[in-house]
């Protein structure tokens, strides 16, 4: 049961996240409504699943030498995978990546650290 509500925790997250980066961030889009944002999170939870490891062992030696500031590449190359492996996301460019990365970082650091309170009362 714990894995599964980590599941659906993980997919509001990621959910949350690119809807609010698609609305704020200048260049980066999601086409297709609501359809196809929850069709563009599941891809997102995929790839941070499978292929995210492997990138954050991988640079890991950067991660630890920038002492965590690192793993801001490994978002910003997820991002771009997104944008690969999805044609409903469309990136314009370099800052709105970057810009996207740190509003997607900054909305799993909160989210994560308001469940890890809340559910520990």
């Amino acid at each position: 049961m714990r894995f599964f509500s980590r599941i659906v925790f993980s997919f509001f997250s990621n959910f949350l996240a690119l809807f609010l980066a698609a609305e704020y961030v200048a260049g980066f889009s999601i086409a297709g409504g609501l359809p196809g944002l929850i069709g563009v999170t599941l891809v997102f939870a995929a790839i941070n699943v499978f292929i995210r490891p492997f990138f954050k062992f991988v640079l890991s030696p950067l991660i630890i030498l920038t002492l965590g500031l690192g793993i801001l590449i490994v978002n910003a190359g997820m991002l771009w995978l997104l944008d690969f492996f999805s044609e409903q996301v469309t990136i314009g460019g370099l800052d709105a990546l970057l810009y996207a990365t740190l509003l997607i970082s900054a909305i799993h650091l909160v989210i994560n650290i308001s469940a890890k309170v809340l559910f520990r009362a």
